[in-house]
């Protein structure tokens, strides 16, 4: 059973809800997706301020960055996952093993993986995933070099980091739904007559006007959020390719008739959304948006319908946006897809299903499957 998080959150309260969803993550989570990809040992190091990706997600959440050079082991024992740390500073929940700095750093992770004997050594190397590739060249180097002959273990990790940053337990389903609701309530009210004086808002003023609203309410965006508009004139149509015009014209003050368009995104509690929504302004005595975008909204709410129930277990983002966009053409749609994964990041871990700027096969990203 899941307890409700009503945000925003104390800073330390958000900490220790982090901390305890990493020891369940860790003791739950991790032993599984090791299993799951056949990897019994995994390396993931970096320096400070030149981080992995997944490095983060994997320490207490008053850990801003890694700390000098910070090193963490994971090896699959028969009653769990035994996490251990080469590092300078201690780390909670992990066991410390560099506790003589007179001595090599390396030769502490040598000595671990020479006691474990694991039968790979996963590292964070990817081709098709740069959150699965986090592993720098010089520090790879180092690694090669202590290992020695057991360098010839060393396997990428992608398909555990994937997994690791993808996967999320219920109470961090609950907390995203929360997330998911703060960015509904705070994008309602941007679009609303209290922030918006039609003639003299700029899409760039409800813009910044969300950003401040998330500071004030102590929680970050991942990206600047973005307004633009469009002028509805009837009988006319804007499509794709007029976007970027569309997009970089934000000093123009709202007008009635505008259609507004919307990219929001908050992190909070290690959680991101991804929000888009469509907003239309009322011209005087008008009481309702013009039927032709009432009917758009419509079978845009369908188009999302038929590419969610796409979305199954060993399903590859590719397929899902085929099979999608072949049922919204049999109920005669004319469709375009563009669907990511959120969560640890906002461009997050996870099968991608188009993207906004090509509606076909997305070729390494796209051939992930569903889990």
């Amino acid at each position: 059973m899941t307890t409700t998080i009503s945000l925003p959150l104390p800073l330390r309260q958000q900490a220790d809800i982090r901390d305890q969803w990493l020891i369940k993550r860790r003791n739950v989570l991790l032993p599984e997706l090791m299993d799951r990809t056949g990897i019994d040992f995994w390396i993931v190091l970096c320096r400070e301020y030149n981080e992995d990706p997944v490095a983060l997600s994997l320490v207490p959440a008053t850990w801003l960055s890694a700390r000098r050079r910070t090193i963490l082991m994971f090896q699959r024992t028969a009653d769990g996952v035994r996490a251990i740390s080469a590092s300078k500073y201690p780390i909670d929940g992990y066991e410390h093993t560099w506790t003589d700095h007179t001595t090599d750093q390396w030769a502490t992770v040598q000595h671990v993986i020479n006691d474990a004997n694991p039968r790979v050594i996963a590292v964070d190397i990817s081709e098709t995933f740069a959150l699965a590739d986090g592993v720098s060249h010089t520090e790879y180097e180092a690694l090669v070099a202590a290992l020695g002959s057991n360098a010839d273990r060393i396997v990428p990790a992608e398909p555990l980091a994937i997994g690791w940053l993808e996967r999320r337990l219920p109470e961090e389903i609950d907390a995203a739904h929360r997330l998911n609701e703060l960015a509904h309530q705070v994008i309602a009210e941007a679009f609303s007559r209290e922030t918006i004086t039609v003639g003299t808002t700029t899409t760039a003023d409800v813009g910044w006007w969300i950003r401040q609203r998330f500071h004030d309410l102590g929680v970050e965006p991942w990206f600047q959020p973005t307004v633009d508009r469009q002028h509805h004139q009837p009988g006319t149509q804007t499509g794709l390719d007029d976007y970027p015009a569309i997009f970089m014209n934000r000093d123009d003050p709202i007008q009635a008739g505008d259609i507004l368009h919307c990219d929001v995104g908050l992190k909070t509690l290690g959680l991101c959304t991804d929000t888009q929504q469509i907003a239309y302004v009322l011209p005087e005595g008008q009481s309702a948006p013009p039927a032709g975008l009432v009917d758009a909204l419509r079978t845009g709410n369908r188009m999302q319908e038929i590419t969610t129930a796409e979305w199954k277990p060993g399903v590859t983002g590719n397929d899902a946006l085929a099979s999608a966009l072949a049922a919204a053409k049999a109920e005669g749609i004319d469709g375009a897809i563009y669907s990511h994964p959120v969560g640890t990041h906002g461009h997050a871990a996870g099968p991608t299903i188009g993207m906004w700027d090509n509606h076909g096969r997305t070729n390494g990203q796209g051939d992930y499957p569903f889990f």
